[in-house]
């Protein structure tokens, strides 16, 4: 049976496959599925990194994963303090490929996913901020999705970078010494951070279409059938009706004073050293 991965690289063949000759009978095609029609330029050899924890909320990681596992050559590894299975905020189990400790040196692209209680414990926790410091310090691209940029921002990661968060934790950002901005997808130099859960989709086809290019890209967004067509429209503050928006936001208020100060206190540890 054939995986999800062998079928984005039948559509990567598909996609280089030359035009019939003239001549030709009809039907006939040249190079179907033969991978050495691919430009080179579409097989690579990127280590990718996905920090999860205890508590994350798992499409945060789950969207550009699907994305980055599109790439063709490529190398995608979950990676956890110890091999036990992790547990997302929604009670998905994952089982890490890769620890801490064995986790390759020089990434490629290292990506942190959010969550809340779950996100705060991993401001908190030593290992994960010195792993991520350490990773992040010469990974290509150092990214996150949702509450996940709070964590790069402990670790000292977002320091003198715009970025941006969930929409409800976006004002925290200061607190890290990065510029607060809006935008679903917010990129400055290497650093790349996605808004709230679903923003991880479009910031890992974005990153693949860098990576690859645009007809690789789209050939991925066709494969994975990615053109949502939302029942509501009320996927921002700014769309959301008023008394939701209120709503949502209330229920913010008090993880986001547990979070400023836990923000403050890690990223004073970073910087005092």
């Amino acid at each position: 049976m054939l995986t999800r991965r062998d079928l984005a690289g039948l559509v990567a063949s598909a996609l280089a496959v030359p035009a019939a000759r003239a001549g030709d009978a009809p039907g006939t095609q040249h190079g179907v599925h033969d991978m050495s029609s691919m430009p080179a330029s579409w097989t690579g050899k990127e280590q990718i990194a996905f920090l999860i924890y205890p508590e994350f909320t798992a499409l945060d990681m789950v969207g550009p994963h699907y994305m980055f596992t599109s790439l063709m050559g490529a190398t995608t590894h979950l990676v956890a303090k110890d091999r036990n299975p992790v547990i997302s905020d929604a009670g998905l189990s994952f089982n890490p490929s890769m620890t801490f400790e064995n986790c390759p040196a020089d990434l490629d692209i290292i990506c942190v996913p959010g969550g809340s209680l779950g996100t705060l414990a991993a401001m908190q926790d030593e290992a994960t901020i010195r792993f991520l410091r350490d990773r992040g310090s010469r990974a290509r691209f150092v990214t996150s999705v949702c509450t996940g940029s709070l964590i790069l921002g402990a670790a000292g990661l977002l320091t003198g970078y715009r970025a941006t968060s969930h929409w409800a934790t976006r004002p925290l950002l200061p607190i890290f010494g990065a510029i607060p901005t809006e935008g679903r997808v917010v990129r400055d130099r290497n650093r790349i951070t996605g808004g709230g859960v679903t923003a991880g989709i479009d910031f890992g086809l974005q990153l693949v279409g860098q990576l690859r290019d645009r007809e690789y890209a789209e050939g991925v967004q066709l494969l994975a059938e990615y053109a949502p067509e939302p029942p509501y429209d009320a996927g921002t503050p700014k769309r959301a009706p008023s008394e939701v928006t209120k709503m949502m936001s209330d229920m913010f208020v008090d993880f986001n004073k547990q979070a400023e100060a836990v923000g403050r206190a890690a990223y004073a540890k970073y910087r005092d050293g």
